[in-house]
């Protein structure tokens, strides 16, 4: 029986030339996998057929975009997930929802292996390849950019040789990655990190410049999930979707970062998310009101662990699987609204009201009624200071300073 190799396809020039260049190269039949995670464009049905013209045995599409909002973007919400502070982790959320069904795609399908388009250089190797090892770890893996050497050029000549049925440009500068969560756009004019991006690398965000009249928002959550945007309900990918578009219209949610890729070098992006960084930014709020200090504390520390795992393509890890549960813990009661003015680049929280806020008026107002007892604050100031004014005696008494 000839192997089958099922390969992860987006749509686009590399992956549609990979399908040959691997037939050529291995001799096996290859299975085309097309995942959609909301990235928009092109229907499925096109990606099919186009992949079954390029040399394609099977091609196997899968609608994914309710299952990555609900069950990836979500656990991101709910850790308030920013790698270094920055980045919403538009691609490594989707990875494993993409590596999930490549797996489910080579038991279908009788694959022995699964290819990727990513290269040697990036963080997205380790994402699939890890998340096949662990979710298969009976298939083996190959990635033809940097393992059966299919440069962009090759590529190009490739699919004219052959005349396969796609469009094929030799200078198409930028690399990019989008989905419902957001969209990267990195390489070419972006790699000198003292060029500004241009106004043609955006498609999510309009210019913030000359923003239209401000947007005035509220957001309902449950258990920190998103249910209703100014009282109609939505479900997680609704409220993305209706966020990137409202969020998107005043110019919110542009990034521009250099970042310390996993392996080892440092990288500049330009992200848009529109809808994540609203998102995130309310949710955050409602978290201020809701959660515990000492467990908020704790969890800003667990959320940037959580975020570098993910990064790190350690989705299925067992740290990140005990993270969730500490993370799903503190949503308990991050329940509640909150009103938000987009506007000009920004989403800024102006309101926030919840059933179970820890906000006590009584205790925080300074006018009258105020339920605060004052005079206890000495004494806790002086056992609270205690610790660092006996050593501050030590010092002294050591070391004369």
């Amino acid at each position: 029986m000839t192997e089958r190799i099922v390969l992860a396809y987006s749509g686009g020039l590399d992956t549609s030339v990979a399908i040959g260049w691997i037939g050529e190269a291995t001799g096996a039949e290859v299975i085309a996998v097309a995942v959609d995670v909301g990235q928009g464009g092109e229907s499925l049905e096109t990606i099919r057929q186009r992949a079954l013209g390029c040399g394609a045995v099977e091609a196997y599409v899968a609608d994914a975009s309710d299952e990555f909002a609900n069950e990836y973007c979500m656990p991101a919400l709910k850790a308030n997930a920013l790698y270094q502070g920055h980045y919403p982790l538009v691609s490594a959320i989707s990875r494993p929802v993409i590596v999930k069904h490549l797996v489910k795609a080579a038991r279908e399908f009788g694959a022995t292996t699964v290819a990727h388009g990513c290269t040697g250089k990036g963080n997205d190797q380790v994402r699939f390849e890890v998340g096949i090892q662990t979710l298969g770890p009976d298939l083996k893996c190959i990635a033809p950019v940097r393992d059966l050497a299919l440069t962009r050029d090759k590529a190009i000549a490739f699919a004219e040789e052959k005349g396969l049925p796609i469009e094929t440009t030799k200078k198409n500068p930028y690399s990019i990655d989008q989905n419902v969560w957001g969209r990267a756009v990195e390489t070419g004019y972006l790699e000198d990190i003292w060029n500004a991006p241009t106004k043609d690398i955006y498609d999510y965000t309009a210019t913030p410049e000359f923003p239209p009249a401000p947007d005035e928002v509220i957001i309902s959550f449950e258990a920190g999930i998103p249910v209703a945007i100014d009282g109609v309900k939505v479900t997680p990918l609704q409220a993305i979707k209706e966020l990137n578009r409202r969020a998107g219209a005043q110019g919110v949610g542009r990034i521009d970062v250099v970042e310390d890729r996993l392996v080892g070098i440092k990288s500049r992006e330009i992200y848009e998310a529109p809808g994540a960084m609203a998102l995130i930014t309310a949710h955050k709020h409602l978290e201020d009101i809701t959660v515990e200090r000492e467990q908020a504390r704790f969890k800003a520390t667990v959320g940037q662990r959580w975020s570098e795992l993910v990064y790190d393509g350690q989705w299925f890890s067992p740290l990140k699987r005990s993270l969730d549960a500490f993370i799903e813990d503190t949503q308990r009661y991050v329940s509640g609204d909150i009103r938000m003015t987009l506007h000009g680049g920004q989403a800024i929280v102006n309101g926030r009201r919840s059933e179970t806020s820890l906000y006590d008026f009584d205790l925080a107002t300074y006018d009258t009624g105020d339920t605060f007892d004052q005079s206890m604050a000495r004494g806790f100031i002086e056992l609270w200071g205690m610790s660092a004014k006996v050593a501050s005696k030590r010092d002294l008494r050591v070391d004369g300073k």
